[in-house]
């Protein structure tokens, strides 16, 4: 399957159980295909409005070019990055939903009008970090400073102060959580970093699926709304977008997604601007990167389009002011020890 090449460790996991979908989708009737999997995937419940988040960056700014792009050489690279957020916008106006940029430092300063647009036109902006380098790889110094620099840039181009915080490349790992105690001590209320997937680049397997409240070394709590993943023969399947919307048949986002529903809870979702942007340049790098990077580009906007009109969506902020924060086991956060999922 050309979907699950060059994805690392996590393809190996998900490979079986997505054949498996996909064989009993084949084997019901072609007269009745589309109404027998649609019972099999179970109906779009309207009362639960998934999260969808954006991380604003380029296309040359990704983890998988980091071997093959410098930092220093970002300037030199043709930037996309406004006509696909505009792109972007354009899409969720027609649909009428509202999404949580997590905005990269580096975009603000450069393409502070856009950020400005992007808050002006109703969506939540939030903190992707500066330079879109992996917390796994810095002192926390280094973190706190590159995450001051990146609100700042924000707040000087939109005026507004985040308080939302997605790492880059999932990057909060078992060797990296201490900087949840940074983003409380510099006023973030929530954190989507956590991946609870086996991957060769991030991951916490054993972490919560669903949202819960992580309480640092200081006994502060920090909200976390880890991305959208299925419990599939023991294991945790990713299933909130990025490569895995691209890599993987539609279906079994949407799968997912009424998995979620039947337990009346939202999914997380993202993507990338680039990720819409068939004809980006190309970049030399290893196979597996240009494989995860460039495969099914030109069918990523069909696609959204399609998951738009099958779910309801809002933003991390709107799901929250949505009511207090129910941290019971039947509720809509679950309590996780992070602590004991990393033994």
């Amino acid at each position: 399957m050309l979907y699950l090449i060059g994805l690392g460790a996590a393809s190996q996991v998900v490979q079986e159980p997505v054949r498996k979908l996909l064989f009993r989708k084949a084997m019901l009737p072609q007269t009745e295909n589309s109404n027998a999997f649609a019972s099999l995937a179970m109906e779009s419940s309207h009362s639960v409005k998934h999260i969808l988040s954006i991380d604003l960056e380029d296309y040359f700014q990704v983890e998988a070019f980091a071997g093959s792009v410098s930092r220093e050489d970002w300037d030199r690279f043709p930037s996309r990055v406004e006509a696909n957020c505009h792109r972007l916008l354009d899409t969720f106006d027609r649909h009428n939903v509202k999404a949580t940029f997590f905005v990269l430092g580096w975009i603000a300063q450069r393409f502070p009008a856009l950020v400005r647009e992007v808050h002006e036109r109703g969506h939540e902006l939030a903190c992707h970090s500066y330079w879109h380098r992996k917390i796994n790889s810095l002192t926390p110094a280094e973190f706190r400073a590159d995450t001051r620099a990146a609100c700042d840039a924000i707040q000087q181009a939109a005026s507004v102060r985040v308080t939302g915080y997605r790492a880059p490349t999932w990057s909060v790992t078992p060797t990296s959580l201490w900087a949840l105690d940074i983003l409380v001590e510099e006023g973030f209320t929530y954190d989507s970093s956590i991946f609870p997937i086996q991957h060769d680049l991030y991951g916490i397997p054993g972490a919560s699926r669903y949202p819960y409240f992580h309480t640092t070394s200081h006994g502060e709590r920090l909200l976390e709304f880890p991305p959208a993943t299925v419990k599939l023969v023991g294991r945790n399947m990713p299933a909130a977008g990025g490569g895995w919307f691209r890599i993987f048949p539609l279906f079994y986002t949407k799968w997912a997604f009424r998995r979620f529903e039947a337990e009346n809870r939202p999914a997380v979702f993202y993507l990338h601007p680039w990720e819409i942007d068939p004809d980006q340049p190309r970049i030399s790098a290893s196979l597996k990167s240009r494989l995860r990077h460039y495969t099914n580009l030109r069918s990523t906007q069909s696609r959204l389009d399609d998951l738009l009109r099958s779910f309801q969506f809002q933003t991390f902020k709107e799901h929250l002011q949505e009511g207090p924060y129910d941290v019971s086991p039947a509720g809509a956060a679950v309590p996780s020890d992070l602590q004991a999922a990393i033994r």
